[in-house]
């Protein structure tokens, strides 16, 4: 994804990924066009909440090191790198490596990139924003998430988007209560993101996550009453909105993947995978230094 001369993102020269060795296991999609229809629901039992938790700690590890080296001059394909290199050391599969045909270890999404960026030799500029989407496959499970990192110095307006949508995000996880329908989230960070004047993205939502990478579960980002499965006790799914400095509305380019805004304004995301308690929700995506402190 370098930029051309309007300073807007174009696509980049794309290697795929090699497979892990063949030691880590493989979820069950690897060397197909697809993955198997999901069985089973999205209820988990407590044991396998925990290979799910610790799914999603690996993950969210990976992107604590990603922190580190974001900077001027740094790639998304180095991101991408740094990623493979540190799921596969501690024996996880990088869920996106041929899911459906992706090519790489992780989404970098830069700028005006809504989601499912592909990590090329697009090199990160002061000002730039990229939204690195990490989902690691362990004894069976998949725990996923991302999070929007800021590259250098950023305007007050973005560092504002970016804090706002991990606030939405917190409001949409609070929201997740068991007995209430999921419209709720959806209606939570919509409300929320409505106060600034954001775009708030719909075509592109939560899932049902664990087994499966994609349960076929949606979980809305907006308020509608399309989405009307209820919130039980034991659920796992992904809440990952996408807010925008303008409009909803999106474009997609021939890679298939990549989503851009139509009128490419800026734009931030933020997801946790999560389990509903009877008490409400439990973030299953924390990283060792998060559940070390206690947050």
């Amino acid at each position: 994804m370098p930029k051309n001369s309007s300073g807007h993102l174009i696509p980049g020269t794309v290697h795929t990924d090699p497979l892990p060795p063949s030691a880590i296991a493989r979820p069950e999609y690897v060397g197909k066009k697809g993955p198997a229809k999901h069985t089973g629901g999205n209820v988990y039992t407590a044991d396998e909440v925990a290979r799910i938790r610790e799914s999603g700690r690996i993950a969210a590890d990976s992107l604590d090191a990603v922190a580190s080296i974001i900077r001027p001059g740094t790639t998304t394909q180095e991101i991408n790198a740094l990623v493979y290199d540190f799921l596969v050391a501690r024996g996880a599969y990088p869920s996106t490596l041929t899911y459906r045909g992706y090519p790489k270890s992780s989404c970098t999404s830069v700028n005006e990139v809504i989601c499912h960026g592909i990590p090329d030799e697009t090199v990160l500029e002061e000002g730039d924003i990229v939204n690195v989407d990490v989902t690691a496959y362990v004894d069976g499970m998949h725990g996923d998430l991302n999070r929007t990192f800021p590259v250098g110095t950023i305007s007050d307006e973005v560092s504002a988007l970016i804090d706002r949508t991990r606030e939405a995000l917190r409001r949409g996880i609070k929201a997740a209560m068991p007995g209430r329908r999921v419209n709720i989230i959806g209606r939570a960070i919509e409300a929320y993101a409505a106060r600034f004047g954001y775009g708030v993205v719909q075509d592109f939502t939560g899932h049902g996550v664990g087994r499966s990478f994609h349960s076929g579960l949606i979980i809305p980002h907006f308020d509608s009453d399309r989405f009307t499965d209820m919130i039980e006790p034991g659920m796992v799914f992904t809440i990952e909105p996408m807010l925008t400095l303008g409009t909803h509305e999106w474009d997609m380019w021939d890679d298939g993947w990549t989503a851009t805004t139509k009128d490419k304004s800026l734009t931030a995301q933020f997801e946790h995978t999560i389990h509903i308690t009877e008490r409400g929700a439990e973030i299953l995506t924390l990283s060792s230094s998060e559940i070390d402190s206690g947050r």
